[in-house]
């Protein structure tokens, strides 16, 4: 019988994967194990995606423990959702965040609050990497999404948010606490909103999430609660503030890979954008590849599975070893060694089937998150700004703890302004 590891979870964080991974033999697809007293199965590659969206044999209703689901995602929410109930409320996500000219409407807002920061940093500012991610990201998207309020009222929202994700994780500790109460503060603002759209008094742009989310109808035809619709709103925004832990990283690994901070300098310079770079992109990329948001996602087995010899009731929890599938040396050259090289040239990145940060299978008809395009736009731009000549990432605080979920370098990336650089327009 498979021992509990539930505690080990807790314990190992991102490293949880690679201690199951141990038990087996070299290349497995699966292992088993329990957790929280039920069987269940890690999965990996491109067998273990393929099983993980597979509808008719997981559902992913219920399958996320409950103090995430309350403070991440919020009660009601799409993620909770499956079948044609999910397909229909996914299809607005995919309207207000995923279609090209939603992303091409963000890009220079993008670049407008990246912009602030880099003139922030280059004046003496000592925000950290991770902090101006979520204020110019923060500002950006809640501009885009159709959102009104001061720049100061933005940012300190996208704060809020930014805790909600950083505390969801740690249910031992007293940032949990504070992420329930800034939850429950983030969701009565967006309902707050929602009734004020359908009262007449904000008119949002049609297309902007606020809008499309205070209009959407269920399957029945009728208007969402209106904090399920806020709900809804800030899945439409907030995994862009997310984003912000990505940006730290970004910093560790520009500071350990100048040459590639010196190539980005020089795009940008021939560009004279801070974003859609190609280099910038490819290391966006590469970052979500090495630095996943959460080493896995839950679903239940619906039906009795198998894959790679090992077998899983009905009922027991299929968990796709995000981590695991975006590291794995049989689907990856070189899986171990941070190289942006390898997306030059990757146009269409969902077709990599291993290429899971943001979870897999079909944006419209699956579970992979609407709001990727989004981020990558997000993060290239972050990496841009950080490849400026006229900042300098210090060495200091860039140690990870991958114990901790979600986890990020302990200082954030701290950036001071360089003496030595030079405007890369001139």
């Amino acid at each position: 019988m498979a021992i509990d590891d539930s505690l080990s979870l807790l314990i190992r964080g991102y490293g949880f994967g690679a201690h199951l991974w141990r038990r087996t033999r070299p290349g497995a697809r699966a292992v088993p194990f329990r957790l929280l007293g039920k069987p269940a199965l890690l999965v990996r590659g491109a067998p273990g995606v393929e099983l993980f969206y597979d509808g008719a044999r997981t559902a992913r209703h219920g399958a996320m423990p409950a103090i995430v689901q309350r403070t991440l995602f919020g009660v009601g929410s799409v993620h909770s959702l499956d079948g044609d109930e999910h397909r229909h409320r996914k299809a607005t996500f995919m309207d207000v965040a995923y279609e090209d000219e939603q992303v091409r409407r963000l890009t220079p807002l993008l670049a407008q609050e990246w912009s602030r920061e880099l003139d922030d940093w280059i004046g003496g500012g000592r925000r950290s990497a991770y902090d101006a991610g979520v204020g110019a990201i923060g500002r950006a998207v809640q501009r885009w999404a159709g959102l009104p309020g001061t720049p100061a009222a933005k940012t300190r929202w996208a704060a809020r948010l930014a805790q909600v994700v950083d505390g969801f994780g740690v249910p031992y500790s007293p940032e949990y606490l504070l992420a329930v109460r800034n939850r429950h503060w983030s969701d009565r603002h967006a309902r707050r909103l929602v009734e004020a759209v359908r009262g007449g008094r904000l008119t949002p742009e049609p297309g902007t999430a606020l809008h499309e989310w205070a209009w959407h109808r269920d399957r029945d035809g009728a208007l969402l609660p209106p904090k399920t619709a806020g709900v809804e709103l800030q899945n439409s925004f907030r995994p862009a503030i997310a984003v912000a832990r990505f940006v730290a990283f970004a910093a560790k690994e520009l500071h350990d890979h100048p040459e590639w901070r010196g190539r980005i300098a020089e795009e940008t310079v021939s560009r004279r954008s801070l974003t859609d770079g190609p280099l910038a992109v490819a290391f966006a990329q590469e970052i979500r590849r090495t630095a996943p948001f959460v080493p896995m996602l839950p679903a239940w087995a619906t039906t009795d599975v198998e894959l790679d010899g090992e077998h899983l009731p009905a009922g027991g929890r299929v968990l796709l070893d995000i981590l695991g599938t975006d590291t794995d040396d049989r689907s990856w050259s070189d899986a171990d060694t941070f190289d942006p090289s390898r997306f030059l040239g990757v146009d269409d990145y969902e077709a990599l089937a291993t290429f899971v940060p943001h979870g897999g299978a079909d944006a419209a008809t699956g579970h992979r998150c609407p709001g990727e395009k989004v981020a990558i736009a997000a993060l290239a731009a972050a990496v841009t700004a950080l490849s400026d000549p006229r900042v300098t990432i210090l060495d200091e605080g860039l140690e990870v703890d991958r114990r901790r979920l979600p986890t990020k370098p302990a200082s954030g990336g701290r950036v001071r302004s360089s003496s030595a650089g030079r405007c890369p327009f001139h």
